[in-house]
């Protein structure tokens, strides 16, 4: 018969109170509860651990020698779980966070100061990147969470959706002040059915948010009229978009700025509505990094108070 740590501390209560009754109001059981476990070890032992008496019990000698040893266990079971405790509030000792362009720019900096201080010992680093190489990072154990607009293939991926924003039409400020494109005055929306009037600059096929705009254009009865192929980052397609280049299309939390400051022009996509969700989002083929749930925790929590701020312009929590 073996040992096991639940008996110890019993047998070191009731050594230290030499009372089998008191033993069982200090552990919260009964006395034959007690008892049994003293005798489960005295079996064990095949050895008399105490003396009984009408007045209590006293240690024999070999409960004596037991005694030294079962101090030993229960100090050293109890430094485990204060380090396995402080393990998990100190954080993993690193973590990789990546997130498509729009979204690092918007939500790294709050981020990066709720994990400093939740965990302060862990060393995390920032990754910026389209969806694809994300993805494949995720996939090879590159990198440890992202955040991304929700992919259409989730099958490898577990996904906490955060929020969703609406998508907007990105045009130069002159195109909605100037006669030059008369068929495209342009107000705080624009309707999805017009969408084939416009010279397009976006990703080449297969990027998200080409895809979406190609199935909105036939979701209504129109084409995309593509004037740019951009795989580059979005500030350099609202670069492209300043000069004069064409429209594209993005969140409007990408170009808040740049419309304050009058250099684009940012108008709400409708008849639909097109939204876009955002998503913590992590691989199901690569083991969890210690800690990762109160990390995402912090995360999540740290892009709520993003959003409830007004910090995320265009954003709603789901």
């Amino acid at each position: 018969m073996s040992l096991n740590s639940d008996d110890l501390a019993c047998f070191v209560c009731v050594a230290n109170t030499q009372s089998i009754s008191r033993a069982a109001l200090e552990l919260g059981a009964d006395q034959s509860t007690v008892s049994r476990q003293i005798a489960r070890l005295e079996a064990a032992l095949d050895a008399r651990l105490f003396h009984r008496s009408g007045r209590g019990v006293v240690l024999t000698e070999a409960g004596n020698t037991l005694l030294t040893y079962a101090r030993q266990v229960a100090s050293t079971l109890s430094e485990a779980r204060a380090a396995v405790r402080a393990s998990t509030a100190s954080g993993p000792a690193q973590m990789v966070i990546a997130a498509q362009p729009t979204i690092a720019n918007t939500a790294f900096a709050a981020i990066a100061a709720a994990l400093k201080q939740r965990f302060p010992a862990t060393k995390v680093r920032f990754v910026e990147g389209l969806a694809s190489p994300i993805l494949a990072w995720l996939a090879a154990g590159e990198i440890d969470v992202a955040l991304l607009y929700l992919p259409e293939q989730q099958g490898a991926l577990k996904v906490d959706v955060l929020l969703e924003e609406d998508l907007t039409l990105v045009t130069p400020t002159s195109w909605s002040a100037s006669g030059s494109h008369s068929a495209n005055h342009l107000g705080a929306t624009f309707p999805a059915r017009r969408l084939g009037e416009m010279p397009m600059i976006l990703p080449s096929t297969g990027h998200g948010v080409r895809v979406l705009a190609e199935q909105l254009a036939a979701r209504v009865g129109t084409a995309l009229n593509m004037t740019l192929e951009c795989d580059a980052s979005n500030t350099v397609a609202m670069r492209l978009v300043e000069d004069g280049c064409g429209a594209t299309i993005l969140p409007f939390a990408a170009v808040a700025d740049r419309v304050a400051q009058g250099r684009l022009h940012s108008a709400r996509i409708v008849e639909p509505v097109v939204t876009r969700q955002v998503a913590l989002t992590t691989a199901r083929n690569r083991p969890p990094v210690p800690e990762l749930w109160e990390v995402m925790q912090a995360v999540r929590m740290s892009v709520r108070n993003i959003v409830m701020s007004g910090a995320w312009p265009g954003a709603r929590l789901v």
